[in-house]
Protein backbone atom coordinates (compact mmCIF):
# COMPACT_ATOMS: atom_id res chain seq x y z
CA UNK A 1 0.00 0.00 0.00
CA UNK A 2 1.28 3.44 -0.91
CA UNK A 3 1.56 6.06 1.82
CA UNK A 4 0.98 3.44 4.54
CA UNK A 5 3.32 2.54 7.38
CA UNK A 6 3.08 -1.10 8.44
CA UNK A 7 4.41 -1.97 11.88
CA UNK A 8 4.52 -5.57 13.07
CA UNK A 9 3.43 -6.04 16.68
CA UNK A 10 3.20 -8.80 19.29
CA UNK A 11 0.17 -11.01 19.91
CA UNK A 12 -1.24 -12.33 22.23
CA UNK A 13 1.19 -10.41 24.45
CA UNK A 14 1.92 -6.72 23.66
CA UNK A 15 5.44 -5.59 22.85
CA UNK A 16 7.44 -2.41 22.20
CA UNK A 17 6.67 -2.50 18.46
CA UNK A 18 2.97 -2.41 19.28
CA UNK A 19 3.60 0.48 21.65
CA UNK A 20 5.34 2.35 18.82
CA UNK A 21 2.40 1.64 16.51
CA UNK A 22 -0.07 2.85 19.13
CA UNK A 23 1.85 6.09 19.59
CA UNK A 24 1.78 6.72 15.83
CA UNK A 25 -1.97 6.02 15.74
CA UNK A 26 -2.50 8.46 18.59
CA UNK A 27 -0.50 11.14 16.81
CA UNK A 28 -2.60 10.78 13.65
CA UNK A 29 -5.82 10.93 15.66
CA UNK A 30 -4.76 14.04 17.58
CA UNK A 31 -3.96 15.83 14.32
CA UNK A 32 -7.33 15.05 12.70
CA UNK A 33 -9.34 18.22 12.05
CA UNK A 34 -13.05 18.99 12.04
CA UNK A 35 -14.54 18.04 8.68
CA UNK A 36 -11.97 15.31 8.06
CA UNK A 37 -12.87 11.61 8.09
CA UNK A 38 -10.84 9.16 10.13
CA UNK A 39 -11.29 5.58 8.87
CA UNK A 40 -10.35 2.90 11.41
CA UNK A 41 -10.07 -0.82 10.68
CA UNK A 42 -10.66 -2.92 13.79
CA UNK A 43 -10.42 -6.65 14.39
CA UNK A 44 -9.88 -9.12 17.18
CA UNK A 45 -6.34 -8.97 18.49
CA UNK A 46 -6.32 -5.19 18.52
CA UNK A 47 -6.15 -5.17 22.30
CA UNK A 48 -2.65 -6.62 22.15
CA UNK A 49 -1.49 -4.97 18.93
CA UNK A 50 -1.88 -1.32 20.01
CA UNK A 51 -0.89 -1.12 23.68
CA UNK A 52 -0.72 2.47 24.92
CA UNK A 53 -0.78 2.47 28.72
CA UNK A 54 -1.76 5.54 30.70
CA UNK A 55 1.18 7.63 31.87
CA UNK A 56 0.96 6.29 35.43
CA UNK A 57 2.01 2.75 34.46
CA UNK A 58 4.58 1.14 32.18
CA UNK A 59 3.95 -1.27 29.32
CA UNK A 60 5.64 -4.01 31.36
CA UNK A 61 3.24 -3.41 34.26
CA UNK A 62 0.28 -3.62 31.92
CA UNK A 63 1.62 -6.86 30.41
CA UNK A 64 2.08 -8.29 33.91
CA UNK A 65 -1.53 -7.46 34.76
CA UNK A 66 -2.79 -9.04 31.53
CA UNK A 67 -0.76 -12.19 32.21
CA UNK A 68 -2.24 -12.49 35.70
CA UNK A 69 -5.76 -12.36 34.25
CA UNK A 70 -4.97 -14.85 31.49
CA UNK A 71 -3.43 -17.31 33.94
CA UNK A 72 -6.37 -17.23 36.35
CA UNK A 73 -8.93 -17.99 33.64
CA UNK A 74 -10.57 -14.57 33.42
CA UNK A 75 -12.98 -14.15 30.53
CA UNK A 76 -12.06 -11.94 27.58
CA UNK A 77 -14.65 -9.37 28.69
CA UNK A 78 -13.11 -9.23 32.15
CA UNK A 79 -9.61 -8.84 30.72
CA UNK A 80 -10.80 -6.10 28.36
CA UNK A 81 -12.49 -4.20 31.19
CA UNK A 82 -9.20 -3.97 33.08
CA UNK A 83 -7.16 -3.17 29.97
CA UNK A 84 -9.54 -0.38 28.94
CA UNK A 85 -8.99 1.38 32.26
CA UNK A 86 -5.23 1.20 31.86
CA UNK A 87 -5.13 2.44 28.26
CA UNK A 88 -5.19 5.69 26.27
CA UNK A 89 -6.73 4.12 23.14
CA UNK A 90 -9.05 1.37 24.35
CA UNK A 91 -12.55 1.93 25.70
CA UNK A 92 -13.39 4.81 23.36
CA UNK A 93 -9.94 6.36 23.57
CA UNK A 94 -9.47 6.54 19.81
CA UNK A 95 -12.78 8.36 19.34
CA UNK A 96 -11.82 10.79 22.11
CA UNK A 97 -8.49 11.61 20.47
CA UNK A 98 -10.03 11.98 16.99
CA UNK A 99 -12.74 14.46 18.04
CA UNK A 100 -13.91 16.78 16.54
CA UNK A 101 -13.12 14.94 13.28
CA UNK A 102 -15.64 12.43 11.90
CA UNK A 103 -14.70 8.81 12.59
CA UNK A 104 -15.99 5.60 11.01
CA UNK A 105 -14.84 2.11 11.99
CA UNK A 106 -14.98 -1.02 9.84
CA UNK A 107 -15.18 -3.80 12.40
CA UNK A 108 -14.36 -7.50 12.11
CA UNK A 109 -15.84 -9.09 15.23
CA UNK A 110 -14.27 -11.93 17.20
CA UNK A 111 -16.66 -11.39 20.13
CA UNK A 112 -19.74 -13.48 20.88
CA UNK A 113 -22.84 -11.39 20.33
CA UNK A 114 -20.75 -8.73 18.56
CA UNK A 115 -20.49 -6.41 21.57
CA UNK A 116 -18.66 -3.50 19.97
CA UNK A 117 -17.22 -2.37 23.30
CA UNK A 118 -15.41 -5.72 23.59
CA UNK A 119 -13.92 -6.02 20.08
CA UNK A 120 -10.26 -4.97 20.40
CA UNK A 121 -11.40 -3.43 23.71
CA UNK A 122 -13.72 -0.99 21.90
CA UNK A 123 -11.35 1.83 20.89
CA UNK A 124 -13.99 3.77 18.92
CA UNK A 125 -17.16 3.14 20.96
CA UNK A 126 -18.42 3.99 24.46
CA UNK A 127 -17.21 1.91 27.39
CA UNK A 128 -20.03 0.69 29.66
CA UNK A 129 -17.64 -0.39 32.44
CA UNK A 130 -16.11 1.70 35.21
CA UNK A 131 -12.97 1.67 37.37
CA UNK A 132 -14.80 -0.16 40.16
CA UNK A 133 -15.56 -3.02 37.75
CA UNK A 134 -11.86 -3.41 36.95
CA UNK A 135 -10.95 -3.52 40.65
CA UNK A 136 -13.69 -6.05 41.36
CA UNK A 137 -12.46 -8.32 38.55
CA UNK A 138 -8.89 -8.35 39.82
CA UNK A 139 -10.10 -8.92 43.38
CA UNK A 140 -12.63 -11.66 42.61
CA UNK A 141 -10.07 -13.47 40.49
CA UNK A 142 -7.64 -13.43 43.42
CA UNK A 143 -4.89 -11.45 41.67
CA UNK A 144 -5.39 -7.94 43.08
CA UNK A 145 -2.47 -8.17 45.50
CA UNK A 146 -0.25 -9.62 42.76
CA UNK A 147 -0.97 -6.75 40.36
CA UNK A 148 1.79 -4.10 40.14
CA UNK A 149 1.48 -1.37 42.75
CA UNK A 150 1.20 1.38 40.11
CA UNK A 151 -1.72 -0.45 38.51
CA UNK A 152 -3.58 -0.76 41.81
CA UNK A 153 -2.92 2.88 42.70
CA UNK A 154 -4.15 4.15 39.33
CA UNK A 155 -7.34 2.06 39.42
CA UNK A 156 -8.08 3.26 42.96
CA UNK A 157 -7.54 6.87 41.89
CA UNK A 158 -10.02 6.29 39.08
CA UNK A 159 -12.54 4.79 41.49
CA UNK A 160 -12.18 7.92 43.65
CA UNK A 161 -12.72 10.23 40.66
CA UNK A 162 -9.16 11.54 40.68
CA UNK A 163 -8.55 10.50 37.06
CA UNK A 164 -11.03 10.63 34.18
CA UNK A 165 -13.28 7.67 33.39
CA UNK A 166 -13.32 6.10 29.93
CA UNK A 167 -15.80 7.80 27.52
CA UNK A 168 -19.43 6.85 28.14
CA UNK A 169 -22.47 6.63 25.79
CA UNK A 170 -23.68 10.18 26.51
CA UNK A 171 -20.31 11.70 25.59
CA UNK A 172 -20.58 14.21 22.72
CA UNK A 173 -17.56 12.71 20.94
CA UNK A 174 -19.71 9.82 19.73
CA UNK A 175 -22.01 12.14 17.78
CA UNK A 176 -19.27 12.24 15.14
CA UNK A 177 -18.56 8.50 15.02
CA UNK A 178 -20.10 5.45 13.33
CA UNK A 179 -19.29 1.89 12.36
CA UNK A 180 -19.97 -0.97 9.92
CA UNK A 181 -19.76 -4.60 11.06
CA UNK A 182 -18.09 -6.40 8.13
CA UNK A 183 -17.51 -9.88 9.60
CA UNK A 184 -18.26 -11.96 12.70
CA UNK A 185 -18.24 -15.42 14.25
CA UNK A 186 -21.96 -15.72 13.46
CA UNK A 187 -21.27 -15.18 9.76
CA UNK A 188 -18.49 -17.78 9.91
CA UNK A 189 -20.66 -20.34 11.69
CA UNK A 190 -23.49 -19.83 9.19
CA UNK A 191 -21.08 -20.35 6.29
CA UNK A 192 -19.74 -23.54 7.89
CA UNK A 193 -23.26 -24.88 8.39
CA UNK A 194 -24.07 -24.20 4.74
CA UNK A 195 -20.86 -25.87 3.57
CA UNK A 196 -21.57 -28.96 5.69
CA UNK A 197 -25.08 -29.13 4.21
CA UNK A 198 -23.68 -28.83 0.69
CA UNK A 199 -21.31 -31.73 1.42
CA UNK A 200 -24.23 -33.98 2.33
CA UNK A 201 -24.20 -33.70 6.10
CA UNK A 202 -27.23 -33.18 8.30
CA UNK A 203 -25.93 -29.84 9.55
CA UNK A 204 -26.83 -28.66 13.06
CA UNK A 205 -25.91 -25.68 15.20
CA UNK A 206 -24.47 -26.94 18.49
CA UNK A 207 -23.90 -23.47 19.96
CA UNK A 208 -23.20 -19.96 18.73
CA UNK A 209 -22.14 -18.85 22.21
CA UNK A 210 -19.63 -21.54 23.20
CA UNK A 211 -17.65 -20.33 26.19
CA UNK A 212 -16.52 -21.62 29.57
CA UNK A 213 -13.54 -23.77 30.49
CA UNK A 214 -12.23 -25.63 27.42
CA UNK A 215 -11.96 -28.99 29.22
CA UNK A 216 -15.48 -28.73 30.59
CA UNK A 217 -16.95 -27.88 27.21
CA UNK A 218 -15.15 -30.87 25.67
CA UNK A 219 -16.86 -33.16 28.20
CA UNK A 220 -20.24 -31.73 27.19
CA UNK A 221 -19.48 -32.30 23.52
CA UNK A 222 -18.63 -35.95 24.21
CA UNK A 223 -21.81 -36.52 26.22
CA UNK A 224 -23.87 -35.09 23.38
CA UNK A 225 -22.08 -37.21 20.77
CA UNK A 226 -22.44 -40.40 22.82
CA UNK A 227 -26.18 -39.89 23.19
CA UNK A 228 -26.56 -39.45 19.43
CA UNK A 229 -24.49 -42.51 18.59
CA UNK A 230 -26.47 -44.64 21.05
CA UNK A 231 -29.67 -43.53 19.29
CA UNK A 232 -28.23 -44.74 16.01
CA UNK A 233 -26.65 -42.75 13.18
CA UNK A 234 -28.11 -43.41 9.74
CA UNK A 235 -26.58 -40.50 7.85
CA UNK A 236 -23.55 -38.23 8.25
CA UNK A 237 -24.14 -35.56 10.87
CA UNK A 238 -22.23 -32.31 11.46
CA UNK A 239 -22.46 -30.19 14.60
CA UNK A 240 -21.00 -26.71 14.38
CA UNK A 241 -20.19 -24.29 17.17
CA UNK A 242 -18.63 -20.88 17.45
CA UNK A 243 -17.29 -19.00 20.42
CA UNK A 244 -14.24 -18.59 22.61
CA UNK A 245 -13.47 -20.77 25.61
CA UNK A 246 -10.95 -20.15 28.37
CA UNK A 247 -8.16 -22.16 30.00
CA UNK A 248 -7.16 -21.94 33.65
CA UNK A 249 -3.41 -22.50 33.49
CA UNK A 250 -2.06 -24.84 36.16
CA UNK A 251 0.99 -26.28 34.40
CA UNK A 252 3.94 -24.95 32.42
CA UNK A 253 3.25 -26.64 29.10
CA UNK A 254 2.59 -25.16 25.68
CA UNK A 255 -0.75 -24.93 23.92
CA UNK A 256 -3.91 -22.90 23.41
CA UNK A 257 -7.61 -23.13 24.19
CA UNK A 258 -8.45 -24.97 20.96
CA UNK A 259 -5.67 -27.53 21.35
CA UNK A 260 -6.70 -27.97 24.98
CA UNK A 261 -10.31 -28.60 23.96
CA UNK A 262 -9.34 -31.07 21.23
CA UNK A 263 -7.06 -33.05 23.57
CA UNK A 264 -9.71 -32.97 26.31
CA UNK A 265 -12.31 -34.22 23.81
CA UNK A 266 -10.12 -37.21 22.86
CA UNK A 267 -9.51 -38.04 26.53
CA UNK A 268 -13.19 -37.67 27.46
CA UNK A 269 -14.19 -39.82 24.47
CA UNK A 270 -11.93 -42.60 25.71
CA UNK A 271 -13.06 -42.21 29.33
CA UNK A 272 -16.75 -42.33 28.48
CA UNK A 273 -16.47 -45.07 25.87
CA UNK A 274 -17.45 -42.93 22.88
CA UNK A 275 -17.55 -45.38 20.00
CA UNK A 276 -18.35 -44.81 16.36
CA UNK A 277 -16.85 -42.99 13.45
CA UNK A 278 -16.29 -39.43 14.65
CA UNK A 279 -13.90 -36.53 14.06
CA UNK A 280 -13.63 -33.39 16.18
CA UNK A 281 -12.00 -30.09 15.20
CA UNK A 282 -11.38 -27.04 17.35
CA UNK A 283 -9.51 -24.12 15.80
CA UNK A 284 -9.00 -20.37 15.83
CA UNK A 285 -10.09 -18.63 12.67
CA UNK A 286 -6.95 -16.48 12.70
CA UNK A 287 -4.78 -19.57 12.32
CA UNK A 288 -3.09 -19.16 15.67
CA UNK A 289 -4.03 -20.79 18.95
CA UNK A 290 -2.14 -19.44 21.94
CA UNK A 291 1.61 -18.83 21.61
CA UNK A 292 2.02 -21.64 19.05
CA UNK A 293 2.15 -22.10 15.27
CA UNK A 294 -1.03 -24.21 15.31
CA UNK A 295 -4.58 -23.01 14.68
CA UNK A 296 -5.92 -25.88 16.79
CA UNK A 297 -6.28 -29.60 16.25
CA UNK A 298 -8.36 -32.38 14.69
CA UNK A 299 -8.79 -35.54 16.79
CA UNK A 300 -10.39 -38.91 16.12
CA UNK A 301 -10.92 -42.28 17.90
CA UNK A 302 -7.25 -43.25 17.36
CA UNK A 303 -5.68 -40.05 18.69
CA UNK A 304 -4.87 -41.40 22.17
CA UNK A 305 -3.47 -44.64 20.77
CA UNK A 306 -1.05 -42.69 18.60
CA UNK A 307 0.06 -40.75 21.68
CA UNK A 308 0.51 -43.74 23.96
CA UNK A 309 2.30 -45.70 21.20
CA UNK A 310 4.79 -42.82 21.10
CA UNK A 311 5.25 -42.95 24.87
CA UNK A 312 3.12 -39.90 25.68
CA UNK A 313 0.68 -39.81 28.58
CA UNK A 314 -2.20 -37.66 27.26
CA UNK A 315 -3.84 -37.14 30.66
CA UNK A 316 -0.60 -35.92 32.23
CA UNK A 317 0.01 -33.65 29.26
CA UNK A 318 -3.46 -32.12 29.61
CA UNK A 319 -2.96 -31.56 33.33
CA UNK A 320 0.27 -29.72 32.51
CA UNK A 321 -1.49 -27.65 29.82
CA UNK A 322 0.90 -29.23 27.30
CA UNK A 323 -1.63 -29.94 24.56
CA UNK A 324 0.68 -28.76 21.76
CA UNK A 325 3.35 -31.41 22.32
CA UNK A 326 0.77 -34.15 22.87
CA UNK A 327 -1.08 -33.35 19.65
CA UNK A 328 2.15 -32.87 17.73
CA UNK A 329 3.20 -36.35 18.79
CA UNK A 330 -0.06 -37.85 17.50
CA UNK A 331 0.05 -35.83 14.27
CA UNK A 332 -3.23 -34.08 15.04
CA UNK A 333 -2.19 -30.43 15.06
CA UNK A 334 -3.96 -28.20 12.56
CA UNK A 335 -1.42 -25.78 11.09
CA UNK A 336 -2.88 -23.38 8.56
CA UNK A 337 -0.63 -20.38 8.90
CA UNK A 338 -2.06 -16.90 9.41
CA UNK A 339 -5.47 -16.56 7.77
CA UNK A 340 -5.54 -12.78 7.79
CA UNK A 341 -8.75 -12.59 9.77
CA UNK A 342 -10.02 -13.26 13.27
CA UNK A 343 -13.65 -14.05 14.08
CA UNK A 344 -13.05 -16.16 17.20
CA UNK A 345 -13.08 -19.98 17.17
CA UNK A 346 -14.90 -22.76 15.37
CA UNK A 347 -15.66 -26.29 16.54
CA UNK A 348 -16.86 -29.02 14.18
CA UNK A 349 -17.97 -32.51 15.19
CA UNK A 350 -18.55 -34.97 12.34
CA UNK A 351 -20.24 -38.29 13.03
CA UNK A 352 -20.65 -40.94 10.33
CA UNK A 353 -22.54 -44.24 10.40
CA UNK A 354 -20.15 -47.06 11.30
CA UNK A 355 -20.34 -48.60 7.83
CA UNK A 356 -20.38 -45.24 6.05
CA UNK A 357 -18.52 -44.93 2.76
CA UNK A 358 -18.77 -41.53 1.10
CA UNK A 359 -18.04 -43.10 -2.27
Amino acid sequence: MNHADVIGAGHPLPDQSGFQAAQQCASILRNAKQGELVLVLISGGGSALIPYPVDAITLEEKITTTNLLLACGASINQINCVRKHLSKLKGGGMAKLAAPADLHALILSDVLGDDLSAIASGPTVPDPTIFSDAIEILSSRGVWEQAPANVRTYLQQGQQGLVAETPKPADDIFKQSGYTLIGSNTISVDATLQTAHNLGYQANLYSDQLCGEAKDEAEKWVSHAKELILQGITQPIAFIAGGETTVTIKGDGKGGRNQEMALAFAIAADKHGLTGNWTFLSAGTDGRDGPTDAAGAIVDPNTLKRMTDAGVNPVAMLENNDSYLALKTSGDLLITGATGTNVADLQILLIHPTNYNKN
